[in-house]
């Protein structure tokens, strides 16, 4: 069973992104005339929407026996467990409390999470937590993976 999602800026954030550049555009040109008059606009509003793309490139995939996040790859079989997040228990665990060496892509538009517990000796990574809009699909999906990895056949 597979799993892919990308985890992009919302629509409604990109008003905000875009319409600041759009004010800072603007406040550039004022009293402006020639080149100064445009410029700001041509160079600030691609940016700002790179930038709001750029934020969004992360993706999230569980494919084979691999859980891929961006250009990091953990192997199922050293998966111990996987935790569904909701907003509030992504808190907790991303609060005071978190452990230094956990691996961590957070995306605060994303309520969602899971927390993928690891169980191997070679690597001081205690969990791995990543944002997902469908955390229990995804959970699902690692868990399956993992179980298939180990040969383990789970009955419905």
């Amino acid at each position: 069973m597979g799993y892919a999602e990308r985890l992009t800026v919302p629509w409604w954030l990109w008003l905000p992104g875009l319409g600041g550049a759009a004010l800072l555009a603007t406040e550039i040109w004022l009293g402006s005339s020639g080149v100064r008059a445009w410029l700001p606009f041509v160079v600030l509003l691609p940016l700002a929407a790179a930038g709001l793309w750029w934020l969004g490139r992360i993706r999230v995939r569980v494919a084979g026996d691999e859980l891929l996040v961006d250009d990091a790859r953990l192997p199922v079989r050293f998966v111990a467990d996987v935790v569904p997040l909701d907003a509030e228990g992504r808190r907790e665990v991303l609060g005071v409390g978190a452990d230094p060496l956990a691996f961590v892509v957070q995306r605060p538009w994303i309520g969602g999470a899971v927390q993928v517990v690891l169980d191997d000796p070679a690597d001081p990574t205690p969990y791995w937590v990543v944002s997902s809009r469908r955390p229990d699909e995804l959970a699902t999906a690692l868990l399956a993976a993992r179980d298939a990895a180990r040969g383990v056949t789970v009955e419905p």
